[in-house]
């Protein structure tokens, strides 16, 4: 697979403070990349860095072949190539989502069509009404809108579903996939741990400024190799045990119990298991 993006050893201070500490990661082309890490965990640094943003203090930075975080390095020629969604906006308010588009549209070389676009992010039926009455799931997808008029090659995504509603996040989701099959990379930062299971192709989680794993969803720390916990009813009572072979414990089980096990169910670690145990943390 082609690289799209590629860091090696970035580094981040704002004063004594190492906000990026050597982060190291490559992302292909055509895939869905989600960073996952607590609040200070340097994930907004690290995607600002990449998007031109921000410089860096050191390390190798390669985004559609160009270093953005050099002075110069991010010319218009790149930024033709790239979508930012950022976690919210404002300066459209007074615009209709059509004036919108159709202004973005004119900051890009080889935009689609604003029709084509409306289209794609749910809002025909708000075309002509403007951005501030737009609920918030739908401003979200007038960010997106923006984002991708450009035909962007890479699209970053912050925290695009805060506030939205199960449908509206799940709808969202469709779009998103939508995208990534047409061939844009996406970089995404979330704090849902099931939009990252939904969307993402491979996850990083970062803590502290640094990588602690980078691996698909269902494979981070381990998680499908992880003992399974089998529950079910006995004698009028519920029980549970570990199991890292829980195929066979069932099987055992049933054959003591004469066949259906009542009330059984398996669980391995959920994402969110994993990854409160990666970064040290608890639930609540």
């Amino acid at each position: 697979m082609n690289a799209v993006i590629e860091v090696k050893n970035l580094r981040k201070n704002y004063g004594a403070l190492s906000v990026v500490k050597g982060l190291s990661l490559t992302i292909n082309k055509g895939e869905i990349f989600a960073i996952l890490g607590p609040n200070g965990a340097g994930k907004t640094t690290t995607v600002e860095i990449l998007e031109g943003f921000r410089s860096a203090d050191s390390g190798e930075i390669s985004v559609l072949g160009t270093d953005p975080s050099i002075k110069g390095g991010a010319g218009l020629e790149w930024r033709n190539r790239i979508g930012i969604v950022l976690q919210s906006t404002q300066d459209t308010a007074e615009l209709t989502v059509r004036e919108a588009i159709e202004h973005f549209a004119s900051y890009y070389s080889n935009p689609r069509e604003v029709d084509d676009v409306i289209e794609l992010v749910g809002l025909v039926e708000k075309a002509d009404d403007r951005a501030r009455t737009l609920s918030g799931g739908q401003r979200r997808r007038l960010d997106v809108g923006l984002g991708i008029i450009g035909r962007p090659e890479v699209l970053f995504l912050d925290e695009p579903t805060t506030g939205f509603d199960p449908e509206a996040r799940r709808a969202f989701w469709v779009l998103i996939k939508n995208l990534r099959d047409e061939g844009t990379t996406i970089l995404l930062t979330t704090h849902y741990l099931d939009e990252a299971e939904a969307l993402a192709d491979r996850v990083a989680v970062m803590n502290a400024g640094e990588i602690i794993e980078i691996s698909t969803p269902a494979l981070l720390g381990g998680r499908a190799n992880a003992e399974a916990t089998i529950s079910w009813s006995e004698a009028g009572m519920t029980k549970s045990e570990k199991s890292p072979v829980p195929t066979e414990f069932v099987k055992a089980l049933s054959e003591r119990l004469g066949g259906e096990i009542p009330e059984l169910s398996v669980h391995r670690p959920s994402l969110e298991d994993i990854y409160l145990s990666m970064i040290g943390a608890t639930h609540e």
